[in-house]
């Protein structure tokens, strides 16, 4: 018989906790050369979006309500992966996306099943310092001490930096802390309950169902008068079986499980046994065993993110992730509440994430990343949100690794370096908006660019259906590079009527709603159908950016909607109230997110085109190399125009004099507008996004010579690493697109060059 085994692991960060904030931390450390040890106290990874929980990975997009606001870098990988792979959302296929993506790694060493319950620690209250943290690997009586010169908190409850003794909070801050609305008068311990989820199935034949004994009556309480229930619901639309937001939800843990249990049995027992759904032959098919807490402890760091800063936008100096959901609570009283499930405040749009929130106040070697941030109750209701979480940690794994390489501390490093981590962190192309690269090393941004052909006739002509403006308002967004001179477009009329239409600035380069009105026109319609009518809508902003036009309802008349979609144009529609039942989420309809929706028809825009000889520069080929690698006040991305068969479109950056190249790094257009999801809130019906370019090779003219260095086919990845088998000595670099997986033309959004 072997006694137990004692060992000690070191690595350069130790990452504590593998949902997708510590899987995106690890990740982002082991790609800039940092080793990384992943501990884990669960069989799979991921956390709540794991096949254990099986929440759904919820983003900025909020399920399509922001525009171009899906995350990028590592999330935004997973992302694309998992729709190629796992196209029908199977929570299982999920676990294996993410442990592949992590086991592509060899920096990572991966400890799942291992419990870390010791921490230990040196130092006064005010300076701390983590030596190392222990752990016990379930199922194979090894205790693993592991030590580290960095480490992250990604637990989601905080048990290191706990252990540890780094401040934090728990529950909700008075409204006076942080002048925040929706905080209550008083601080309390109050936090936001942990659900349980389940799945049904339709076995194909009457299925029985005897309730246990633990099963609650739910007629007897109130929560068939105020929750949604339908017997054939995927698992996360009853997100609402919530619970335990007036217990100590780590402690009492056991307790509310128990609850939970209770109430999806019985929820169950009223679907099958009230006789008020279709529901025979419906069977349960799995139960969820393990609570999906939504909070408990957060960390202070050197800045508290708050509801103000979100609903302002508040462009951090430090921005390093960016958020997008609604600051979304819910009643304390959980499933048992006679309020809505839950209620939401939304920004105009995307809000950002300071470094200086990811990292401990008084450990000097913490940082942090997921639902422990420092940030209040009530903005921890939105940055909780696990794709959001996602980007924290690939941020503070960025940051570990160069706290690593230049042997500073966080704070040090946001101090005396937060221009490199920022152009590291873009160089990676994260989620950051509104920051451009100035990468000194990029030969790209010295190079003169040019391309086969550019798009400069923004148009969508091509009807496939008739929208009637009596349902009311609708709008169209398109790029305004470098004046709006006139709109033209597709309009029915039942009989002679006046259409309005209204050109509105954004506000900002991240929102895409109404904010200022610029221009308005009016077009007298004749009776009839398929007509082209002007409208001298003209706007000349003092810098390019997008322009919101509203056509205003008519009694009379009906725009067209075409199937073929175009690159930075998107129809919106106005609707009074938010689609959601009341009783079980709550929007304010006077939220222009909210107000303004895609309904699902981002790719169906409205049928225009501007007037002859009134073309747009929006799409340059110049833009691959402006340092924006996301859409902001513009689509930033070149695009030719449409493909013609066996004639490839390229793209070419020159220069004076020949450069040593041995790297090319390309961002291609995956369209961040389109809403993706791991596993069931809604079915995407491509399996590659089509704007992806698909076959491609790179060439270099060497000599006045055009050699092929690279060759690429069947490509599904936005963003893709070259390192040339042996360095040249080029004058030019061209990237030629053969093919792309549906687009009609090829698109480019950024490309690199390396010596």
């Amino acid at each position: 018989m072997s006694d137990m085994l004692q060992e000690t692991i070191k690595a350069d960060i130790t990452v504590v906790g593998a949902g997708l904030s510590g899987v995106n931390a690890a990740i982002a450390a082991a790609r800039l050369g940092q080793t990384v040890t992943l501990v884990h106290n669960r069989p799979v990874l991921g956390g709540n979006s794991s096949s254990e929980v099986r929440v759904w990975v919820c983003g900025a997009t909020a399920h399509g309500t922001n525009r171009y606001a899906r995350e990028t870098g590592i999330m935004g990988e997973l992302f694309v992966e998992n729709q190629y792979r796992n196209i029908d959302g199977n929570p299982y296929m999920w676990d294996l996306v993410l442990l592949e993506a992590v086991r592509a790694e060899p920096n990572i060493r991966l400890l799942l099943n291992t419990d870390v319950h010791e921490v230990e620690a040196e130092g006064d209250a005010d300076n701390r310092r983590i030596l190392s943290v222990t752990g016990w690997m379930m199922g194979s009586e090894r205790r693993i001490r592991l030590e580290s010169e960095v480490f992250l908190d990604c637990t989601g409850d905080g048990l290191i930096g706990f252990l540890a003794g780094a401040k934090y909070r728990i529950g909700r801050e008075a409204r006076s802390e942080h002048n925040e609305e929706w905080a209550p008068e008083v601080a309390d311990d109050i936090t936001l309950g942990s659900t349980l989820l389940f799945y049904t199935k339709d076995a194909g034949r009457p299925v029985r169902y005897h309730k246990p004994s633990f099963a609650i009556d739910i007629e007897k309480t109130s929560i068939p008068l105020k929750r949604v229930i339908r017997s054939g619901d995927n698992g996360c639309a009853y997100w609402w079986i919530e619970w335990g937001g007036e217990l100590d939800i780590v402690h009492d843990n056991e307790r509310i499980r128990d609850e939970l249990w209770g109430v999806i049995y019985g929820v169950w027992d009223y679907i099958k046994n009230s006789g008020q759904f279709d529901s025979e032959n419906m069977t349960l098919e799995w139960v969820g065993s393990l609570p999906g807490k939504r909070e408990y402890r957060r960390f202070v760091g050197d800045y508290v993110l708050n509801q103000n800063d979100i609903l302002a936008q508040r462009p951090f100096e430090d921005r390093v992730a960016f958020g997008g959901w609604s600051i979304d609570l819910h009643p304390p009283q959980g499933v048992y509440s006679t309020e809505s499930g839950s209620k939401h405040l939304h920004a105009d749009g995307i809000y950002h994430i300071p470094f200086r929130s990811l990292y401990s106040v008084n450990v000097s070697n913490l940082l942090f990343a997921g639902r422990n941030i420092s940030a209040t109750h009530v903005a921890f209701g939105t940055t909780r949100v696990m794709a959001t979480c996602a980007v924290g940690g690939e941020a503070a794994g960025t940051g570990a690794a160069l706290c690593v390489q230049k042997k500073v501390t966080p704070r040090t490093l946001h101090a005396e370096h937060l221009e490199e981590l920022l152009q590291t962190m873009l160089r990676q192309d994260a989620s950051i908006i509104g920051i451009p690269s100035r990468d000194p090393l990029d030969l790209a941004r010295q190079a003169q660019v040019k391309a086969s052909s550019t798009l400069t006739g923004l148009a969508v002509t091509s009807s496939a259906q008739t929208y009637p403006l009596a349902s009311g308002d609708v709008a169209l967004l398109l790029p305004v590079d470098p004046a709006l001179n006139g709109l033209e477009l597709l309009i029915d009329a039942q009989q002679a009527t006046t259409l309005t239409v209204e050109a509105w600035n954004t506000g900002r380069g991240e929102n895409y709603v109404p904010h200022t009105q610029q221009a308005t026109a009016t077009a007298s319609v004749a009776a009839g159908q398929e007509q082209w009518v002007s409208f001298d809508l003209t706007w000349a902003p003092d810098e390019a950016q997008n322009v919101f036009v509203i056509i205003r309802a008519n009694d009379s008349a009906s725009v067209h909607l075409s199937a073929e979609p175009q690159t930075g144009v998107l129809p919106l529609y106005r609707q009074q109230a938010h689609a959601a039942a009341s009783m079980l989420e709550d929007h304010s309809p006077e939220q222009l997110v909210v107000q303004w929706s895609m309904r699902g028809q981002t790719r169906r825009p409205f049928c225009f085109r501007l007037p002859a000889g009134a073309g747009t520069e929006a799409f340059r080929p110049e833009n691959v190399t402006d340092g924006f690698n996301r859409p902001f006040a513009g689509p930033h991305l070149w695009s030719s125009e449409p493909l013609t068969a066996g004639q490839p479109e390229w793209l070419e950056l020159s220069w004076s004099e020949p450069q040593r190249l041995g790297r090319v790094e390309i961002i291609f257009n995956d369209d961040v507008n389109e809403d993706l999801i791991n596993l069931h809130h809604h079915r995407t019906d491509f399996e590659l996004i089509p704007e992806l370019v698909k076959d491609y090779r790179i060439e270099a003219r060497i000599g006045g010579q055009w050699q092929t260095v690279v060759t690429e086919r069947d490509n599904r990845k936005r963003k893709r690493v070259h390192a040339l088998s042996q360095p040249v000595a080029a004058e030019a670099l061209r990237l030629v697109v053969e093919s792309t997986n549906g687009a009609p033309r090829a698109e480019v959004v950024e490309v690199r060059a390396y010596a």
